[in-house]
């Protein structure tokens, strides 16, 4: 089943969100994700919590998916690609396989975070802290008072909606808009042992300021629907 995604204006260039929370940038060819959090599951049970180890298999899966269905180039990981630094090498044989293949066929560079700092390239690819692409930045963590495009991950953005009266909680991207013309935009989680922070959470509008507009965006059945977080005050 193809993953529903709409296209929408940021920053003056066109991009994609798709329902299984990736973002694709046609102009660049480039898919992004955020926060993989590979191998949660075997970081736990090294604590003694066993949980079923196949989080990396799900996710890389569907990361394999987006990469086919949008026909990717190029793939940004924003953060937090795996548990914690170690993470690659508890990688089961043919989630490793997964990935080697998907960092053979595209650019991939991996964008380390604050589980991952230490990352090292043991299963393909580039690292680097953060990057600018084509003028917008690309970093784990949105920092505050930064005036130029951004693309960041971290918070695992979630919002809270009705539909059909049930209470409903959906991962969604985070963006801002400024009176220049700019924005910021912070992505939902991909991984899929990923938690959540309510989009409308202090941490979360205070890391995109300035800023003259925030919103919730997630894709649904039928469109890209929009709830605003925060209004700077007239």
């Amino acid at each position: 089943m193809v993953p529903v995604s709409f296209t929408f204006p940021f920053c003056g260039d066109e991009f994609v969100l798709t329902k299984a929370n990736a973002l694709y940038w046609p102009r660049e060819r480039a898919l992004l994700v955020a926060d993989l959090h590979l191998e949660k599951a075997s970081f736990f049970a090294k604590h003694g919590q066993m949980l079923p180890p196949y989080d990396s298999r799900e996710t890389l899966e569907r990361l394999a998916e987006a990469v086919r269905e949008f026909g990717a180039r190029r793939v940004f990981t924003l953060g937090d690609n795996f548990h914690d630094s170690e993470g690659s090498h508890r990688l089961e044989e043919h989630a490793a396989g997964m990935l080697s293949a998907l960092t053979r066929v595209t650019d991939w560079v991996w964008i380390t975070g604050n589980h991952d700092p230490a990352m090292a390239a043991h299963s393909g690819g580039t690292i680097a802290e953060e990057l600018e692409v084509a003028g917008m930045v690309l970093r784990h963590e949105a920092k505050r008072g930064e005036t130029r495009p951004e693309l960041s991950g971290h918070f695992h953005p979630r919002v809270q909606m009705t539909v059909r009266q049930r209470h409903i909680r959906r991962p969604c991207a985070v963006v801002s808009s400024d009176n220049a013309g700019s924005g910021r935009m912070i992505l939902p989680a991909f991984g899929a042992l990923t938690g959540g922070m309510d989009a409308s959470d202090p941490a979360i509008l205070a890391a995109l300021q300035p800023a003259s507009t925030i919103d919730a965006v997630v894709p649904t059945a039928r469109k890209l629907a929009r709830f605003p977080l925060w209004r700077h005050a007239a």
